[in-house]
């Protein structure tokens, strides 16, 4: 069983903070093309490691989003930013970095009738134009369930679309705003139906009151619309006016779940206390394109 929330956080999640040239650099440049990341916006807690290490989540459509999901420290409200320049500066960002694997996201944008996806695309494909041997991982929102909205990002070729389930179907309306457990299986299957080449992926966070056999569940339901890479994490309240932990997974439990995950046909599994979507992306991406071929 999962270890019981009490007032201090384990061991396990202290955090060893690295701030070195790479990291300064990183802010210092992202600031000067008014670029946003999601390692900043949602306090992600690997984000000096990252940034030590010149890897960073692009961030597109404005840092506000649409939605108030109860587990996301991302800004919400109306979003006034649409930006069309946005992508070639993502991509002067990703060639300043010298990227082999670029991970992009995005605030949900359920004001634009896309959602968003006409930039996501353009996005990839600057990237491309810029970087050709970089791999592009796209983590993208449920576009409202819109089809043509997935199918204009598939047809820029990313070489992972990720989409994030995050939690067990029985939390998934306190836990999300908008967003349905259902809707995002749909959207990973669809994905796969459109574009069979393309690996899929998607994570889940531990701790909001889910059960072990739950997450099992989910496992199986991921699996059943041949989800490629499952990556699994703690969540952590970003604050007080979120969620609070119920529960914190001891490494030893995220090491059993990995195992649980590629018994179940997962090309890789990334599981520990603080694994987040895009942690370690670059080193999933082979291992899901071998199982592919």
């Amino acid at each position: 069983m999962p270890r019981e929330r009490s007032g201090r956080k384990p061991e396990w999640l202290k955090i060893k903070l690295t701030t070195d040239e790479n990291f300064t650099e990183i802010k210092q440049m992202m600031r000067s093309k008014t670029l946003h990341t999601v390692c900043e916006e949602a306090k992600c807690p690997n984000i000096h490691e990252c940034w030590a290490n010149r890897t960073a989540t692009f961030m597109i459509l404005g840092d506000i989003c649409t939605r108030a999901c109860r587990f996301c420290a991302v800004k919400t409200g109306l979003p006034t930013e649409l930006d069309l320049q946005e992508p070639e500066r993502v991509a002067e960002a990703a060639e300043q970095m010298g990227l082999r694997h670029c991970v992009v996201t995005s605030v949900a944008r359920d004001d634009l009738a896309d959602g968003g996806a006409g930039i996501f695309a353009e996005t990839i494909r600057a990237i491309r134009r810029k970087m050709p041997m970089c791999g592009v991982e796209v983590l993208i929102p449920d576009f409202m369930g819109d089809a043509e909205s997935l199918r204009k990002v598939l047809d820029a070729k990313p070489d992972i679309l990720n989409h994030n389930i995050e939690t067990v179907e029985r939390m998934s309306d306190r836990v999300r705003s908008k967003a349905k457990y259902r809707r995002s299986l749909e959207l990973l299957q669809r994905s796969k139906e459109m574009a069979p080449a393309i690996p899929t992926k998607s994570s889940i966070m531990l701790g909001v009151g889910e059960t072990w056999e739950e997450i099992l569940q989910t496992m199986d339901d991921l699996r059943a619309v041949d989800v490629n890479i499952m990556t699994i994490g703690q969540y952590l309240q970003p604050s007080l006016q979120h969620l609070v932990v119920k529960q914190y997974y001891t490494p030893e439990q995220f090491a059993e779940l990995k195992a649980e995950g590629m018994k179940r046909g997962f090309s890789h599994v990334e599981s520990g206390p603080l694994v987040r979507s895009s942690y370690h992306a670059h080193e999933q991406v082979k291992s899901a394109v071998e199982t592919l071929v």
